[in-house]
């Protein structure tokens, strides 16, 4: 079994967290806790790449993702 790491991005909202995955178009999940949304897309890649494999596709090598924050005058 092999071991494959990605970035995810959490966001908080009134309903709960969304994640996504930046390198999987398309991978995304949800959650009522941070931990779920966390154990959602771990299950949704997990599943993303053994379709990917399962198909003869390559798996996508990882990319640096920086989160920043960025001020915009209105």
């Amino acid at each position: 079994m092999e071991t494959f790491r990605f970035s995810v991005v959490i966001e908080k909202d009134e309903s709960g967290y969304y994640v996504f995955c930046p390198e999987l178009q398309g991978c995304y999940s949800q959650g009522s806790t941070y931990e779920e949304a966390l154990d959602n897309i771990r299950d949704a890649i997990r599943l993303h790449l053994e379709d990917r494999i399962s198909c003869g596709e390559a798996v996508p090598q990882p990319k640096m993702v920086s989160i920043t924050t960025l001020d915009v005058a209105v």
